[in-house]
């Protein structure tokens, strides 16, 4: 069964942009029994998967010791679990545990010399961009209270120093991180973190895992030909939309704060040849592991003597990050059958741990691709070294959320050609990239074939049903209703309307088949904008249509409207909002910055006085390097 019919053809985005991926991946039939039945449900509750009714603000929990996308508590409260107050720790009490370091195989050497590094993990390296008088431009008060950081230690002087790396963290084991991957869907060899050095793990008061890592810190073995820094104008995106899809309730990578090196870094922004000195700067990213599907890929693509190392990095990753699937045993009885009718199998996820893992890498990865679409977002280069083995959003570069709604959009520069990241691709791109992730496991024989089809058949599954439960939840139906939603993606892309701005507007449709035809659309009016007769027709037979759906599923207009706009949200981190506060930052004022910060923080609020920020983008925000970004960074 070809990939492009499990996935593409399922969804409501295939009539209106035909995915042009090679479809060298074959997925079996769906199973008779997946973890989403009713018998996989019983045995794990702690893991619910499959279509159903999603709680008001999308939440993403999922057992071990990595935290729930929306937490499932607060992270800005300072109470622990046991009614305690929560530490607030100074930088030099943060209680470093470096499992990565202490665990794996490292690189013997220690210089930053580009090379090809060899049966290790990792190269111990120390941050060595230069600074000269760097200032803090804003800080994440939410991800400082994951890592039971005092607020006040952002007040001090030394703290520029310390996250653009000129100072050292005290405790610290800075590394940086050995992988390859798939660019564009070819094999580039070893790749890793170039301009990214982890400082260390710690464990925070409730025990969870988190890696500080700084954004454009210096070279590493892994620079290649680069500089090993990031400048002002790539690091306030990354920076802010790690907040961003954290508010949204995505699961990311977050970011602690972001410094000007006071230093100039010279960038061909258009790789045409026009380079262009701006101010340097680094982001301190926050993730509870930073491995990516390249981080398994490498080892295997180096022949026999590697392939020992992609079996003892999945045990420390299924330790550290999916211990309760170290934990399973025989009697959870997860057996299932995949296969035709003569042809099938039985996959027992209890007698294989990496099978285990593999399912769920790929679950997770529906899940997170799913979430994506449901908010417009297009990652931009969907490589396998930007993939996280723990289902986050990882590694963010010439992103962008849909304005007008057009399907084929991609905010990155490089992938014009053949849009292989564009967003209606996504969810085809993210079950090539789980294919090649198997396959990985499958060369150092820790999965087999069955298992390794039964991880895909569980990716797209998974998706179709993650997607359907967030279109139903965004249009406020009571159940999936395929050919409406269908009609209206159609309708969006043809008129261009706004994604963020119609679903919100959305919700103020009255479920009353008495409203007058010429009434319709007034709730719609300032989404629908500039259409003719013949739109406004279809636009009409649509709404009276929905509003039939509504009628029959007996919730009260006001109810509805609250659940609705807990999904559909407000603000979203356009890209223009983005160059506003990149004009102004490159300008000494940080302000933009963090107002955006707060904003974005609470997407779903109406926040009075902020209704600017969502505005349709003005006509300057076409221009290339706002709608479009390249990869240079």
């Amino acid at each position: 069964m070809l990939l492009r019919y499990r996935l593409h053809l399922s969804s409501p985005l295939a009539s209106l942009f035909p995915s042009q991926i090679p479809r060298s991946v074959g997925v079996p039939p769906r199973p008779a029994v997946g973890l989403g039945s009713s018998l996989a449900r019983s045995r794990r509750p702690d893991r619910q998967i499959g279509f159903g009714a999603v709680p008001p603000r999308r939440s993403y929990v999922v057992v071990g010791s990595m935290e729930s996308a929306t937490e499932a508590r607060d992270p800005s409260a300072v109470v622990s679990d046991g009614g305690s107050v929560r530490a607030r720790l100074k930088l030099e009490e943060l209680n470093w545990d470096h499992s990565f370091v202490r665990e794996l195989p490292g690189d013997p050497r220690t210089d930053t010399i580009p090379r090809q590094v060899l049966h290790a993990c990792y190269t111990k390296v120390s941050p060595s961009a230069e600074v000269e008088n760097p200032e803090l431009v804003a800080w994440s008060e939410r991800t400082a209270e994951l890592l039971d950081l005092d607020p006040k230690e952002f007040e001090r002087p030394d703290v520029p120093l310390i996250f653009s790396g000129a100072s050292p963290l005290k405790g610290g084991l800075p590394y940086a991180q050995c992988y390859g991957g798939h660019q564009f869907g070819v094999w580039a060899g070893q790749l890793g973190d170039g301009r990214a050095i982890t400082l260390g793990e710690l464990l925070n008061s409730h025990g969870e895992r988190w890696e500080l890592q700084l954004k454009g810190a210096g070279k590493t073995p892994y620079s290649r030909f680069a500089d090993g820094l990031a400048v002002l104008r790539s690091s306030i995106r990354e920076f802010l939309c790690s907040e961003a899809m954290h508010g949204l309730g995505i699961p990311t990578t977050r970011a602690l704060c972001l410094v000007t090196t006071g230093k100039l870094v010279s960038r061909d922004m258009f790789y045409d040849g026009n380079t262009k000195d701006e101010p340097g700067a680094v982001v301190c990213r926050v993730a509870q592991s930073f491995l990516r599907f390249g981080s398994y890929q490498i080892h295997a693509s180096r022949g026999k003597e590697d392939l020992e190392l992609v079996r003892t990095l999945a045990d420390y990753t299924i330790h550290h990050h999916f211990p309760h699937i170290d934990k399973m045993n025989k009697s959870d009885d997860l057996s299932f059958e995949v296969g035709g009718e003569g042809s099938s199998s039985v996959v027992d996820l209890t007698s294989n741990k990496y099978a285990a893992w593999s399912v769920e890498v790929a679950e997770r990865t529906a899940s997170l691709v799913a979430s994506w679409q449901g908010v417009g977002f297009t990652h931009g280069v969907l490589n396998t070294d930007n993939m996280s083995v723990l289902g986050l959003t990882i590694d963010y570069g010439p992103f962008g959320f849909l304005d007008a709604f057009d399907p084929s959009y991609t905010p990155n520069t490089t992938d014009l050609p053949g849009r292989r990241y564009c967003f209606a691709n996504q969810p085809d791109i993210g079950l090539w990239n789980i294919a090649q992730f198997t396959a990985t496991l499958s060369s150092a024989k820790l999965i087999n074939k069955e298992e390794a089809n039964y991880a895909m058949e569980r990716y797209g599954d998974k998706f179709m049903d993650e997607y359907q439960s967030i279109m139903t939840n965004k249009l406020g139906l009571s159940k999936y209703n395929k050919q409406l939603i269908s009609t209206l993606l159609n309708n969006m892309a043809v008129d261009k309307v706004d994604y963020t701005n119609f679903f919100r507007l959305l919700s103020n449709v009255k479920a009353d088949t008495t409203i007058s035809k010429n009434e319709l659309l007034v709730p719609l009016k300032a989404a629908l904008l500039d259409i003719g007769p013949e739109r406004k027709e279809a636009w009409t037979t649509w709404v009276q249509t929905y509003i039939e759906e509504l009628v029959s599923s007996g919730v009260s207009d006001d109810e509805r409207k609250v659940t609705m706009n807990s999904v559909n949200p407000k603000y979203i981190l356009r890209n223009y909002l983005c160059q506003s506060a990149i004009d102004a930052a490159e300008q000494g004022d940080y302000g933009e910055v963090q107002r955006l910060l707060k904003l974005i923080e609470h997407p779903y609020d109406e926040q009075p006085g902020m209704v600017k920020y969502a505005r349709l983008p003005p006509a300057w925000a076409y221009r290339p390097g706002v709608c479009m970004l390249s990869c240079s960074s």
